[in-house]
């Protein structure tokens, strides 16, 4: 009876091992302890993408000392920020100030050296005290006899050679990106002028070069210095009986209306260069495709700012005379007798400058 029932319990467990078969196999465990089916079903994901870096934009910062909207300058850095932004689809950004960073040139100098500002809008004479005398050229009286002159000159030999002298004698620190103009310079005072006769002992406010100042001296009128934005009141008290500047500029400061301001003469003895100004090293760390934008708007900039300079003469012109100056045509001054005290001047400066030829470059181009 024993046995039989040793015998019915082995049968027992026989079946339930068999029956036990019949359950789901344990995974086959690969040699780095995944299993086959994990690692199967894992190989059938797609890898998960890296997020793409964000390239911030090129931010710049652009500059003039000029606070009138209407003033070309305001025309010509508008045009930059609109042309540049659109030639990057928004990888440069621009920001403007309207001689809100400064009235002064020597403080937009400043900010561009600092890094504060990008570019900047400026006379050429600062460069005279900062080691580049050179520089002076462009602010000889006389020196051009029209504007198509002036462009031939600046667009051709002399300005793509001056460009070289800037670059070398700063040290890479100026870039010039486009010549500027502020239009064609004449005489304003409390008496109108037809000779140098006639400025004989008059004091002037006039720019800051040397050859400025050496010829008005000349002329015998007696130089002084004034900043921009004082030289309302100083005209309007009489502390200086004159000063020079374009139609556009004296327009918008009011200068006419001041009792030493009435009287305008069409000397123009200066056809301006103004510098678009950028620091050649700022420049040269730039990417290609951001050297290529900025050098296209700064050429999209230059021809806005001249075409609005020079439609702004004659329209400035009209809106001072309504206002009751009164001016003396330049077909009624001697020209000639103003240019007689300028050559030599010019002569001189190109000698101790070493810059006969590039005075030879500029009398070539007329």
């Amino acid at each position: 009876m024993k046995k039989k029932f040793a015998i019915l319990l082995v049968l027992v467990l026989v079946v339930g091992s068999f029956a036990g078969c019949g359950e789901k196999a344990e995974p086959v465990q690969k040699e780095d302890g995944k299993d086959a089916e994990t690692t199967e079903a894992v190989a059938e994901e797609p890898a998960a993408e890296e997020p793409a870096a964000e390239t911030k934009p090129l931010e710049l910062i652009v500059a003039h000392n000029q606070t009138s909207l209407e003033n070309p300058y305001a025309y010509g850095i508008i045009a930059f920020k609109e042309k540049v932004e659109e030639l990057s689809d928004g990888n440069i950004e621009v920001t403007l100030f309207h001689g809100s960073l400064g009235e002064s040139e020597s403080e937009l100098i400043e900010k561009l050296q600092m890094g504060a500002a990008s570019m900047v809008v400026a006379s050429p004479g600062f460069m005279t005290s900062i080691g580049v005398p050179e520089v002076d050229i462009f602010s000889l009286l006389y020196l051009f006899n029209g504007f198509d002159h002036w462009e031939s000159a600046l667009d051709g030999e002399f300005g793509n050679a001056m460009k070289d002298v800037v670059l070398d004698k700063t040290g890479n620190d100026f870039k010039i990106m486009g010549y500027w103009s502020a239009g064609v310079r004449d005489f304003y005072g409390k008496v109108p002028v037809t000779s140098p006769a006639d400025v004989d002992g008059l004091t002037i406010r006039t720019q800051t070069s040397g050859v400025v100042k050496d010829f008005w001296e000349q002329a015998g009128a007696v130089p002084t210095s004034v900043s921009w934005g004082e030289l309302y009141q100083v005209l309007q008290q009489g502390v200086v009986d004159s000063a020079e500047n374009d139609y556009t500029n004296l327009m918008l400061k009011e200068h006419h209306k001041t009792s030493n301001g009435k009287y305008i003469s069409e000397t123009d003895h200066d056809y301006t260069t103004r510098l678009f100004l950028m620091d050649g090293n700022f420049y040269n760390g730039l990417t290609a495709d951001q050297q290529a934008w900025i050098d296209e708007a700064s050429e999209f900039a230059t021809e806005k700012e001249r075409e609005v300079t020079y439609s702004m003469k004659e329209e400035s012109k009209a809106q001072v005379i309504a206002d009751g100056a009164i001016v003396t045509e330049n077909a009624d001054i001697d020209i000639e007798a103003f240019k007689a005290i300028a050559i030599p001047i010019q002569e001189k400066f190109a000698e101790d400058n070493d810059m006969t030829k590039y005075l030879e470059m500029v009398r070539a181009a007329e």
